[in-house]
């Protein structure tokens, strides 16, 4: 495993994310797919086995269930200080009045929350799931300073985005003394490469660390374009990123898979791990293989030729992803 710096802070990071989203009760909503604890428990033992001390969940994710599993599972594997934990707020955790958002009675609601899920009294990433546009960011900003101040959070990071929004809000934290964003988790792969515009440059001229969701766009990336999965059927969100036209960049992906005689997974990630303003990429799991694939990207080197190959097809796409 390799160890990266997060962005321009002292934290070390691996440089592959384990994302969690896909570790969680179905019956608590959300995600249908997601796998339950005693089929998640063996994946996250092997991801923390093979070096990756970097996951990524949210409070959203399957009801909250998704913090419970993976908090036990740190207690029972590793300790808590041999792992870098993230989680986010913003989605809907409740009916009603501060039961979603980013307002300081959201946040100071939901930071507590999920500490009590993960069994933790800290996380060392606490990042805005979404932008929220009926919040003044500077209440958002000052709410998520002083949740760093009180301990409960060593850095804060946000997702998907405008870069000016981002912009904005590094902008008011800095004006007013505050903690400012350390990380960018943006959807970035080989077929939705938008962020490359705006985004990914703003955040590598300022030392801003990105972790892609979505490296595989679904698994769109592993497999022939027309191969379905259980989670391909029942993931309504993925089901609006992404387009038939991609198809071509897929089977350039095999193309090079085939040359090089790897899975396609390996070569997808390599991609972004030769793309200079990422750090590491979280990679969502449900078998075996794909931590393995995950690892073993690392170790992957892409020709020039093969690197335009997986990029001449490209073709502007709708932003997709907020």
């Amino acid at each position: 495993m390799e160890y990266v710096k997060l962005g321009s802070t002292g934290l070390e990071v691996s440089a592959i994310t384990l994302g969690c989203m896909s570790f969680g009760e179905p019956a608590a909503g959300g995600h249908q797919w997601a796998l339950g604890e005693e089929a998640s428990r063996p994946l996250i033992k092997q991801a923390l086995e093979a070096g990756i001390t970097f996951l990524d969940t949210a409070n959203v994710y399957s009801g909250g269930t998704s913090e419970e599993i993976v908090g036990r599972a740190i207690r029972d594997f590793t300790t808590r200080d041999q792992v870098v934990l993230a989680t986010k707020v913003h989605g809907r955790m409740r009916p009603g009045p501060n039961g979603a958002g980013l307002s300081r009675a959201a946040i100071m609601m939901e930071i507590d929350n999920s500490l009590r899920r993960l069994g933790t009294d800290y996380v060392d990433l606490y990042q805005i799931h979404r932008w929220d546009p009926s919040v003044p960011i500077e209440e958002t900003m000052e709410a998520l300073h002083d949740v760093v101040k009180a301990g409960k959070a060593r850095y804060i990071g946000a997702s998907s985005m405008w870069a000016w929004q981002f912009a904005q809000a590094q902008f008011v934290a800095e004006l007013n003394g505050w903690t400012p964003f350390v990380s960018m988790q943006n959807h970035y792969n080989l077929i939705y490469r938008e962020e490359e515009r705006e985004m990914l440059p703003f955040c590598e001229e300022t030392g801003i660390a990105v972790i892609p969701w979505s490296p595989l766009a679904r698994g769109r990336l592993t497999r022939d374009w027309d191969e379905t999965s259980n989670r391909k059927e029942k993931d309504e969100f993925g089901k609006t990123l992404y387009r038939d036209s991609d198809r071509v960049i897929v089977e350039r992906v095999a193309r090079v898979a085939d040359e090089l005689g790897i899975p396609r997974a390996q070569v997808a990630l390599a991609w972004l791990h030769h793309q200079s303003a990422v750090t590491a990429p979280i990679v969502g799991v449900t078998k075996p293989n794909h931590i393995t694939d995950a690892v073993a990207s690392l170790d992957v080197e892409l020709s020039d030729d093969q690197l335009d190959l997986l990029e001449e097809p490209y073709e502007p796409h709708e932003v997709a992803g907020f």
